[in-house]
């Protein structure tokens, strides 16, 4: 009988490992379905930037104060994984404060820390509500988020609030019955925490028996709540906690203003300016497709990018479309294009030979109107704590819509035009279009 709850805990452990891993591995699949792009280059920057970016979160330091709450929330979810170590090895091994006595007088200081940490993380994520839910901030209050995404950042709120209170209340009756030197609570005496010993007067009136099963009670929730938010973050945008690192190594580079541009294209240019370098073997070829329509055609970074987006809103209040009353929205590209690789996940996960294409990011997802109002000015860039480009995307999607489709305004097909034939956006003969400095 003793061993049940180390063959439950063990059971519990391996059930939420599987669940966990099987949707990671959906994810990585869904990202690798875009096409291949190497990304090798300058590898110390590459680290530098998971630590400076994803790890030091450098770029929400433009606003101190809520770059200060974000780092205390995300240090509170390392110190629970932290935590959490200690919590497995005493399920599976069937023992009580492990680390005690290996630490000595250093595990009281590490749990102190702990909860400070805890408190701070219960105050900030109190605040993070208000802003939300009653403030209402801009970026918060968008129409972006309607539905799930609005829900799913107070769910996680509300838990890390849940997981630090059981925390706290879990070290309260723990050091009450080891002061009453009770079971095996006393073995390994710790003294009273920095902040849970002030539960002690709510809890001191309950018996030993109670307080076993009240103490029991919380280690099991603790345990089951941090498995099950394990489980529930790769269908959250709080993913973002793990692909940051990924995202901020494989981050572009180069400057944010530099564009792509596509060899075929360059080498039409090359050839109108100077024919005789133009290839006379143009057979067997194969078709070149231009642009992407569909998430296949976007790479594994543009993917990767809209799973590691946090939904903060950043881009698209940085975005001078979307201020002057766009539809545009850098989040809502994101978080469509994450949609759509969702979608196409899970039809392979049916085992589908054949995956809806009648269905495709552009135009059923992302509308014209969405890509037309693009600046490509690259403040969404510029603005994301994790270094996220919506601006790649939206400029595949609109080279599709205009080389594949010629689909584009008549004043851009007017502008086009010139350039084809004129090698200026003016409609002036090529000789002639630099006459006008004869007047100066």
């Amino acid at each position: 009988m003793q061993l049940l709850p180390q063959i439950a805990f063990a059971i519990l452990t391996v059930i939420a490992t599987y669940l966990f891993a099987k949707k990671a591995s959906e994810i990585r699949r869904n990202i690798l379905l875009g096409r291949d792009e190497k990304i090798s280059d300058n590898t110390p920057q590459r680290w530098r930037n998971v630590l400076l970016l994803a790890l030091g979160q450098k770029k929400m330091f433009k606003n101190p104060l809520v770059a200060l709450m974000h780092l205390v929330v995300y240090g509170g979810f390392i110190i629970i994984n932290i935590e959490v170590l200690e919590i497995l090895l005493d399920g599976l091994l069937g023992t009580h404060r492990l680390f005690a006595p290996i630490l000595g007088n250093g595990y009281q200081w590490l749990i102190n820390s702990f909860e400070l940490l805890a408190v701070l993380v219960i105050i900030v994520c109190i605040s993070f509500l208000v802003r939300r839910n009653i403030i209402k901030l801009k970026r918060f209050a968008s129409n972006d988020l309607n539905g799930w995404p609005r829900s799913d950042a107070n769910y996680i709120l509300f838990t890390e609030i849940v997981l630090m209170l059981l925390f706290l209340k879990m070290n309260a009756i723990d050091t009450l019955l080891q002061s009453r030197g009770f079971g095996h609570y006393a073995q390994n005496i710790t003294g009273n925490f920095l902040f849970s010993q002030y539960y002690h007067p709510i809890l001191q009136h309950f018996s030993s028996e109670s307080l076993m099963v009240f103490e029991r009670i919380c280690w099991w929730m603790h345990i089951a709540g941090i498995y099950a938010f394990l489980n529930y973050l790769p269908y959250s945008k709080h993913l973002h906690i793990i692909l940051a690192f990924p995202n901020a190594y494989y981050a572009r580079l180069e400057p944010q203003g530099k564009m792509k541009n596509m060899p075929e294209i360059q080498n039409e240019v090359l050839y109108a300016m100077q024919p005789e370098l133009a290839p006379t073997e143009t057979a067997g070829e194969n078709a070149k497709k231009f642009g992407a329509k569909d998430i296949y055609d976007l790479s594994w970074k543009n993917l990767l990018d809209a799973y590691s987006c946090t939904e903060c809103g950043r881009c698209t209040t940085a975005c001078p479309a979307n201020i002057t009353g766009k539809k545009l929205s850098p989040r809502l590209i994101m978080m469509k294009t994450r949609d759509r690789a969702e979608e196409v996940g899970k039809s392979l996960n049916k085992n589908f030979t054949t995956i809806n294409k009648e269905s495709t990011l552009l135009h059923d997802y992302i509308t014209v109107e969405e890509l037309r109002a693009c600046t490509t000015c690259n403040a969404c860039v510029e603005a994301c704590p994790v270094s996220i480009s919506p601006v790649d995307i939206i400029m595949q999607l609109r080279r599709y819509l205009i080389m594949e489709e010629s689909n584009a305004p008549q004043e851009w097909n007017s502008m086009f035009s010139s350039i084809e034939n004129n090698f200026a956006p003016w409609k002036l003969s090529a000789d002639t279009r630099d006459n006008w400095i004869n007047d100066l």
